[in-house]
């Protein structure tokens, strides 16, 4: 079958949506949060399941995921598109907002996970001692340490890659006493460091933060990546009043997957903790 003829066929319905955009599963946890905070928004959430995890992959082929993905949710009536992944956010966003959006869509707005998350890193860090935990290529990017670094230039930041975690979650394997091992010698040389604020900079991780808590100690702050993107997305658009009056307020939600329907139905339940209807598959 030619790769055109399987594309979902779909037209603009009119209302003004807010789009959520994940590599996977992972960006579901921080769309709970959305749902807890900003209720009334009509949302479309998009799963590049078929393509996940994002974070094994090249600066380019990131780019180019990312970049299929925002032009779907904005040929879906999206206004405003927030990058739920912290790899995406990390790896290509600058460049969405900088060039593609410029070129294509000036008058749209999409946003990321990392600029929120560190704001709250700031606020919340005692001694300046900050921790950072990702996929290889978020930490590779050094996107947390590089905006940590324009708001303070006294902090002390060390990071930590953390490959193995996503796929023990989505396999459900968070319980597993391997979990815990790996997640520990994960977070060692952190603890090592004496460092008295972690981010998690993975959607993922919040399976494991009451291990992650447990290891780190009391001492040590851990920021909850959904609840600071919440929260700043409430204050965004409570700042950006043109936009927000745009958006339709009906508490409509619309799925898409690059993936199987049934699998991400399953499996995206556990990451939501509520029921999911109205899933489609899409090919970008």
């Amino acid at each position: 079958m030619d790769r055109s003829e399987t594309r979902v066929k779909y037209t603009a319905s009119g209302l003004k949506n807010i789009g959520v955009f994940d590599s996977g599963f992972g960006g579901l946890t921080m769309f709970k949060e959305f749902l807890k905070v900003l209720p009334d928004y009509d949302y479309i959430y998009l799963g590049d399941n078929a393509r996940a995890p994002y974070g094994n992959k090249s600066d380019e082929v990131i780019y180019n995921y990312t970049k299929q993905a925002i032009d779907f949710l904005f040929k879906q009536d999206c206004e405003l598109i927030i990058i739920a992944c912290h790899t995406a956010s990390a790896k290509a966003l600058r460049k969405i907002q900088q060039e593609y959006l410029l070129k294509n869509y000036s008058d749209k707005k999409v946003l990321g996970v990392v600029v929120p998350i560190v704001e709250e890193a700031i606020k919340l860090s005692r001694y300046h001692k900050l921790g950072i935990i990702g996929t290889k290529a978020t930490i590779n990017s050094d996107a947390y340490k590089k905006e940590l670094e324009k708001l303070r230039s006294d902090l002390k930041i060390f990071q930590q890659a953390c490959p193995l975690l996503v796929p023990l979650v989505e396999e459900g394997w968070v319980k597993k006493p391997e979990t815990k091992m790996i997640l520990k010698k994960y977070l060692l040389p952190l603890k090592v460091k004496q460092i008295d604020t972690l981010i998690l900079g993975c959607t993922h991780y919040l399976f494991l933060i009451k291990d992650i808590i447990r290891i780190m100690g009391k001492n040590v702050k851990i920021i909850n990546p959904a609840i600071a993107v919440a929260e700043k997305l409430a204050i965004y658009l409570d700042k950006h009043k043109d936009l927000e009056k745009k958006l339709s307020k009906n508490k409509k939600i619309i799925f898409y997957t690059t993936d199987d329907v049934i699998k991400f139905k399953e499996l995206g339940q556990r990451f939501l903790g509520k029921s999911i209807e109205n899933i489609n598959k899409i090919i970008l």
